[in-house]
């Protein structure tokens, strides 16, 4: 069995407060499949992405990612094997620079100098922002931090990827980089999105989420139908 799967088991989700955010999801996301995750704002998108590495654990049900159960002990373990793309990179990027903010990862892994170097220049190259290397975060535009992001989580050579809303705010020529990135991520993808020409090019199943639950799960062009008719 493949290690690059994601699994929601009636997995139910409250905050504090006592909004239920979650209620009951239930899907499995196999090796290489890359998947649009649908819905409204405040649907539970962002809810679900956050407990596939652990930032959020059920209230009840369960998630395993490639094998381990995503409990607060198994969180770190969890990390290595998830990368994921904020919607704001704001929360992402916290290191004095883009250089250390995308090393971060693979330091953190416990890799060699040389290897986290090759892994960085690697990284930045593909999203497209060499040259950035000794810029503060804060100092970039939106689409120059949203392409750092990603390179935070490319530099990890992570088994599975989760994106919330990855080419929001982006130009043309940022959203087609992005489109190709994770088009040649060889691995499973799971990317919430209001991008419905993203999902129809990239994602060849969506799933819907509508008030916490799993509304519809099929086939892209099904489920974006769906959607867009109010499902």
């Amino acid at each position: 069995m493949s290690h690059h799967f994601i699994e929601f088991d009636d997995v139910f989700f409250s905050y504090p407060g006592g909004h239920e955010a979650l209620r009951g999801v239930s899907f499995r996301i196999t090796h290489g499949e890359k998947v649009a995750l649908l819905g409204l704002n405040g649907s539970g998108k962002s809810t679900i992405l956050l407990h596939t590495n652990g930032l959020l654990l059920p209230t009840r049900g369960t998630v395993n990612v490639g094998g381990i159960p995503v409990t607060r002990r198994t969180a770190p373990d969890v990390r290595r094997s998830v990368g994921m793309v904020f919607q704001n990179p704001d929360d992402q990027l916290f290191m004095p620079t883009v250089e250390e903010d995308v090393a971060f990862g693979p330091l953190n892994m416990g890799l060699e100098s040389a290897e986290v170097h090759r892994r960085v220049a690697d990284a930045l190259h593909r999203v497209g922002a060499e040259g950035l290397e000794k810029r503060a975060p804060f100092q970039l535009s939106g689409g120059q931090k949203k392409a750092v992001a990603l390179a935070t989580v490319l530099s990890m050579e992570p088994d599975i990827m989760v994106m919330d809303e990855p080419t929001a705010e982006l130009d043309l020529r940022a959203r087609r980089r992005v489109a190709d990135i994770i088009g040649s991520f060889g691995h499973s993808c799971l990317i919430a999105t209001h991008d419905m020409a993203l999902a129809r090019e990239l994602c060849t199943r969506a799933i819907l989420v509508a008030d916490g639950r799993i509304a519809a799960d099929g086939p892209t062009a099904e489920v974006i139908d769906l959607f867009e008719a109010g499902v």
